[in-house]
């Protein structure tokens, strides 16, 4: 039993990504009906992010921990977090958040759907990479590029859901998410272009 709990809680993050991603598609309209509180709302869909991001840690400590590092794990792990990522970003993109500085609607969609389509890219290419590796016997478990990047997205996901539910038009806020969503891409960039080096089989 010991040894389904890192599967367990890699199935549970999956859970609460759902619920998490449902919940930024509602807020714009519990916020405009005035339905429910608009930074409480989001301030619990903030602690569900970080409750999933917190068992991502745990499953692959407790993989290591109870020595049940598998093939599975490497590839739905990996899964799991891009459905967070990914999914957050295209939702964000569908709510047209995060707003910045004086754009027009129609500049920031192109900017949402850019930032959201060169996750997903990166992450579809480096997904097919892996399961290439693994379908020959290679390990293409996650690197520090790789970790870095994931640190990066979530922090700017954070930002995000911050910035909508308490500091909407701080010129500061616009600032913020600015530098940290142009760091975000260009390390996913650079994940990218060093996954191509690795190994492959």
């Amino acid at each position: 039993m010991l040894k389904l709990i890192p599967n367990i809680l890699t199935m549970g993050r999956l859970v609460l990504t759902i619920v998490f991603l449902v919940m930024i598609l509602l807020a714009p309209r519990y916020y405009a009906d005035g339905e429910v509180p608009f930074p409480g709302f989001l301030d619990i869909a903030f602690i569900l992010f970080v409750i999933a991001g917190l068992t991502d840690i745990a499953d692959g400590i407790a993989a290591r921990r109870l020595k049940v590092t598998s093939k599975f794990g490497r590839i739905v792990d990996p899964l799991a977090d891009k459905i967070l990522v990914c999914g957050a970003f295209i939702c964000f993109a569908i709510v047209g958040q995060p707003k910045l500085f004086d754009l027009g609607s129609g500049a920031l969609a192109a900017i949402h759907w850019s930032v959201a389509g060169v996750l997903i890219a990166r992450e579809v290419f480096v997904t097919v990479l892996r399961h290439i590796a693994e379908s020959r016997g290679v390990n293409f478990a996650a690197t520090v590029s790789g970790k870095i990047k994931m640190f990066l997205q979530s922090f700017a996901i954070g930002t995000v859901i911050i910035k909508m539910a308490h500091v909407q038009t701080a010129v500061w806020g616009y600032w913020f998410t600015t530098v940290v969503f142009t760091l975000m891409l260009v390390v996913t960039i650079i994940s990218g272009i060093r996954a191509t080096q690795r190994p492959h089989g």
